[in-house]
């Protein structure tokens, strides 16, 4: 068995857009710099982050112009005008984000909320993957089974689920407390995969589908890139709220919170040369902080779920797609 796969027509250098590639590479490339070193520059108050983000803007208008009016363009922008494309690229712009979102979450909470060594993340995370390994064999026979817009409806359904199951962290989670949501979140994945794949390139002409593909997955890693931006954003922001509200209720005239000084000052007496009660108020202070995480990550999960269900409101308006399996 070989894969047929087209021959190069090398009269297309002849009219390669050059020009359009290095605006295409210009506008994509300050926005990835942008994205990435946004949340930990303060985003537009350094002055790098701010000349990226214009020089980002003025490539991607002239991009946009030079793809509506050359002759032969770097991509066909004008396959967006498909309503089932347009909707299925949105699909896989969600499903980026929620899929490099959860795996950039939960491995940060396991390393800052509970100090898991690098194997024992890896132990944990690795649910998801097996769940899909298993799941994969069977997808295809499932997509032939059932209406793809249902089984797009049910995988987003699930993730949403699982982000409400995880978003449940607290300071003792670990790999059994996390099994289900995450069997769930591995399950859910691959019930969006196809069908959001068949949505957008099921209605496209065969001789728009190379383009289309190329757009569709250019979508899949912008919204991953965006949402890993915006978490990095919120996750800051969230926390400083946090912790002002904790630390608004660790008043040493409150007896519990009295309690726990005096009883850890008493511990730290024998153990901890120098002053125990600054000893008692560090402990004190790494454990708000490490509450304010807990209740950040829980924030950013609920996040995430209530995105997957935005996207379920959406799926009315997707047009029935063509199956890619009727034969």
């Amino acid at each position: 068995m070989t894969i047929d796969i087209d021959k190069p027509d090398f009269s297309l250098l002849r009219g390669f857009d050059l020009t359009g590639l290095a605006l295409m590479a210009v506008f994509l490339g300050c926005l990835q710099y942008a994205l990435q070193e946004g949340p930990r520059l303060d985003w537009l108050e350094e002055e790098t982050i701010r000349t990226a983000v214009i020089i980002s803007a003025v490539g991607s208008s002239l991009f946009l112009w030079r793809v509506l009016s050359y002759r032969q363009p770097i991509v066909d922008v004008r396959a967006f005008l498909n309503r089932n494309f347009a909707l299925g690229s949105f699909f896989t712009f969600m499903m980026g984000i929620g899929m490099y979102g959860t795996t950039y979450l939960v491995p940060l909470f396991l390393a800052q909320a509970r100090g898991f060594s690098a194997l024992q993340i890896g132990q944990t995370v690795l649910v998801v993957g097996l769940v899909q390994l298993v799941i994969s064999p069977f997808n295809v026979y499932i997509a032939r089974a059932m209406d793809l817009r249902l089984m797009l409806a049910i995988g987003l359904g699930m993730f949403a689920f699982s982000m409400y199951l995880t978003a449940g962290l607290t300071n003792q989670t670990g790999f059994w407390e996390l099994l289900v949501p995450q069997a769930v979140r591995g399950v859910a994945l691959m019930f969006c995969y196809v069908p959001a794949n068949m949505i957008a390139l099921g209605s496209l002409p065969q001789d728009a589908m190379k383009n289309g593909a190329g757009l569709y997955n250019l979508m899949r890693d912008l919204g991953g890139a965006i949402g890993l931006a915006s978490i990095g954003t919120m996750m800051s922001a969230r926390l400083h709220f946090h912790w002002n509200r904790l630390i608004e209720d660790i008043n040493p005239a409150r007896p519990v919170v009295q309690q726990f000084l005096d009883a850890h000052a008493n511990r730290f007496e024998s153990l901890i040369p120098g002053d125990p009660s600054r000893a008692a108020i560090k402990l004190l202070s790494s454990v708000a902080q490490r509450e304010a995480l807990v209740l950040t990550y829980n924030d950013l999960l609920l996040l995430l779920g209530a995105l997957f269900v935005c996207g379920l409101t959406l799926l009315p308006l997707v047009r029935r797609p063509r199956s890619f399996f009727a034969h």
